[in-house]
C-alpha cells in the first residue's frame, strides 16, 4: 500500500524544506509526496526540481487558491487508498507511516488514524503548552497503546474538547473525498469535517505511539483571530448547528456536549488577559460572550 503525503504549502521556505526531508526520511518507503505550493516564494521549483527521488511530485497553483481552495486541491489529487494533509510547518519522526500501516493492518478500513503527537514552537522545540495539557488531561481518551472509536462516543468526546492534531491524521482518501470542507468555517472547519465523517458511521484509531510533531506558533492567525475573538464567534455559529446536528442524529449526549462547548469556553478565559492587555474591545466583548453567555439552545 502507497500512502499519499498531501502538502499544501504556504510560508516559510525554511520550515517547508524540513517537512519535506521528515517524508523523505520515513522508514518505510510506501509514500508519495505531492507539494501543492499556493504562493510565490523564490526558488522554490528550483529547490524541488534537485530533487531526484521521483515519489516527490512539485505544483504552483497558477493563482492563490486559499486555505481551503488548496486543501480541496490536494484532496482531488490524492490516488491511492490513504492520504495525510500534512501541515507546512509540521514535522514526521521517520517512524510515522510505519507506525499508521500497523494500526490499518489491525483496522482494514478504518477512516482516521490520530497517532501520537508531541508539540514544538517555532524553533522545533518540544513544548507543552496549556492547550496542549487541556487536550491531554481534560478531553483525550484513555488509550492504552491503541484504540477504536466512533459514533456518539468519539462525537460526543470531540464535541466537548476537540483533542486531535488535524495535519497528523491519515485519512481513507474515498472518505475525504466524500466530505468536503465547509466554505462557511476557517478556523474550526477540521472538527466539522471529522464529526460529519462520524455521523457517516466513519470510525477513528487512535494510537499513542508517539511518531509526529504539530508546530504551534505563538503568532498565527488563529492566535490573532482567538485573541481579537473572531475565533470564538465562528466557534459559537458551529457548536450550535453542532448540536442541532447531533439531536437530528439521535446522539444526546454529542448534542449537551456541543451545547456546553466547555473547551472552547475554558479556551476563550484563557485570552481574556491577553485581550485586555491588546485594549481590542471587539475581542474582549466576543471572548466574555463566548466564554460567559448562556449556552447555545440550553436546555
Amino acid at each position: 500500500m502507497i500512502f499519499d503525503i498531501m502538502l499544501p504549502y504556504y510560508g516559510s521556505v525554511a520550515l517547508m524544506q524540513a517537512a519535506v526531508r521528515s517524508v523523505m526520511a520515513q522508514t518505510d518507503p510506501g509514500w508519495r509526496l505531492t507539494v501543492v505550493d499556493d504562493g510565490r516564494e523564490p526558488g522554490v521549483p528550483e529547490w524541488f526540481a534537485a530533487i531526484t527521488d521521483e515519489r516527490v511530485r512539485y505544483q504552483r497553483n497558477e493563482r492563490n487558491l486559499g486555505v481551503t481552495g488548496n486543501y480541496r486541491k490536494c484532496v482531488g489529487l490524492a490516488e491511492h487508498e490513504y492520504l495525510v494533509m500534512m501541515g507546512t510547518d509540521d514535522i514526521m519522526h521517520p517512524n510515522y507511516l510505519a507506525t499508521v500501516r500497523s494500526v490499518i493492518e489491525e483496522y482494514p478500513g478504518v477512516c482516521m488514524i490520530q497517532p501520537g503527537v508531541e508539540v514544538i514552537d517555532a524553533d522545533g522545540v518540544v513544548v507543552n503548552t496549556m492547550v496542549d495539557e487541556a487536550k491531554r488531561r481534560l478531553y483525550a481518551p484513555k488509550v492504552d497503546k491503541r484504540r477504536l472509536m466512533g459514533g456518539e462516543d468519539l462525537a460526543a468526546s470531540l464535541l466537548r474538547g476537540c483533542w486531535f492534531y488535524f495535519p497528523s491524521i491519515c485519512w481513507r482518501t474515498d472518505a475525504l473525498k466524500a466530505v468536503d470542507f465547509r466554505d462557511e468555517y476557517q478556523v474550526i472547519q477540521d472538527l466539522a469535517l471529522v464529526i460529519d465523517l462520524i455521523q457517516r458511521g466513519e470510525q477513528m484509531a487512535v494510537d499513542t505511539t508517539v511518531c509526529f510533531q504539530y508546530r504551534r506558533h505563538a503568532v498565527s492567525k488563529s492566535a490573532a483571530d482567538a485573541v481579537n475573538g473572531s475565533r470564538f464567534t465562528e466557534a459559537r455559529a458551529y457548536f450550535l448547528e453542532a448540536a442541532a446536528q447531533m439531536e437530528a442524529q439521535n446522539w444526546p449526549r454529542a448534542a449537551r456536549a456541543a451545547r456546553r462547548y466547555t473547551s472552547s469556553r475554558l479556551h476563550a478565559i484563557t485570552l481574556l488577559p491577553a485581550a485586555l492587555r491588546s485594549g481590542q474591545m471587539s475581542g474582549i466583548a466576543s471572548l466574555s460572550r463566548h466564554a460567559f453567555g448562556p449556552a447555545s439552545g440550553s436546555r
